[in-house]
């Protein structure tokens, strides 16, 4: 068995493969690289066999996205540590061996994030990860470094190891029998907030997610869908509706996701007031699907769920209301309300 496999999702994405895989080949030395292809119709395999030979390729049946195409390639991969890194990743110089000892040390921790870095403006956090995920009350999730559209330049306040509620899928580190235990990501999702549901079920299992600064990569982000197509807004809201029939606790659990329900609203009705139609029925699209789906969710919840998964009530008052618009801000509001 492999200590570390990096392990590259990959769907007609030639162009990115060439530009970013020889960083990873170059400063991985001690993993055994795969890409994992969903059914490319470009010439994607045939260029990583020709250009890479060293790279192992595993080939999926169709294109299943993120959480099935994973769960698929994963199941012929051997490893103790899965790396899984999106193809628009650009990785650097000793990325791995931290990421290796923190878990070699810490046999409770079972998940770990980088610090992501966006590619285009490297002295800035990429939105999607940053500095490692949260989730406030109501399954809105926000980074240090990034809350809502709001990204911080990296100053060095993010260099630090800490305990994290979800790590990016962006480029996330997770021990085999965790995953598998788990059951890999829920395939229903497709794409986006798997990784979030897939912490949060190994949070309520006992399980540590931390995030590691010393290991730094840089992220293009928006590869396989830009952030302003309603196809994400579907898929983020509907799959993060389901994620909490899932895991949230039984206490509260409809009035959370009724006064969540109230809250997408408003957001179609900001959306509409800006002119952003299909934005608006990407909405009314994710809670028709949510209410199909529902009753089948509420039997994968398991007997025991965390009382405390979230950090703050409402990211969205703090944000829109309250003008908190850096995470430091929000930390220090904990702390005084802690004291």
């Amino acid at each position: 068995m492999d200590k570390i496999a990096v392990v590259i999702l990959n769907w007609n994405g030639v162009k990115l493969l060439e530009q970013f895989l020889p960083s990873v080949i170059q400063f991985s030395e001690s993993a055994t690289i795969y890409v994992a292809d969903n059914d490319s119709t470009d010439n994607s395999i045939a260029f990583v066999q020709a250009n890479f030979p060293t790279v192992k390729i595993v080939k999926n049946t169709g294109n299943h996205g993120f959480a099935k195409g994973y769960n698929d390639a994963l199941k012929h991969i051997d490893a103790e540590i899965y790396a899984l890194v999106n193809s628009d990743i650009e990785v650097t110089e000793n990325w791995l061996q931290p990421i290796i000892e923190t878990f070699d040390k810490e046999k409770q921790t079972a998940i770990i994030q980088p610090k992501i870095l966006d590619f285009k403006n490297k002295e800035y956090f990429e939105y999607a990860g940053a500095a490692g995920g949260f989730i406030d009350k109501f399954g809105f999730p926000f980074c240090r470094g990034r809350i809502f559209d709001t990204i911080e330049k990296d100053n060095g306040q993010y260099d630090d190891n800490c305990e994290l509620f979800w790590a990016s899928g962006a480029c996330f580190f997770i021990r085999k029998n965790v995953f598998h235990e788990l059951g890999g990501f829920d395939e229903s999702f497709f794409a986006h907030q798997e990784e979030i549901d897939l912490c949060w079920r190994a949070a309520n299992e006992g399980h540590i997610i931390k995030y590691n600064s010393a290991s730094k990569v840089y992220h293009v982000g928006g590869a396989t869908l830009q952030q302003g197509n309603p196809k994400k807004t579907f898929l983020n809201f509907r799959n993060s509706l389901l994620m909490m029939v899932k895991n949230l606790p039984k206490r509260g659990l409809f009035f959370v996701i009724f006064f969540r329900m109230v809250l997408d609203g408003i957001a179609g009705i900001r959306f509409l007031t800006q002119g952003k139609f299909g934005h608006t029925f990407a909405i009314l699209k994710a809670h028709f699907s949510f209410y199909c789906l529902s009753l089948p969710y509420l039997k994968k919840r398991k007997d025991f769920q965390i009382q405390q998964y979230y950090t703050v009530k409402s990211i969205v008052f703090l944000y829109y209301i309250k003008k908190m618009m850096l995470f430091k801000e929000i930390f220090n509001s904990i702390q005084n309300i802690k004291n």
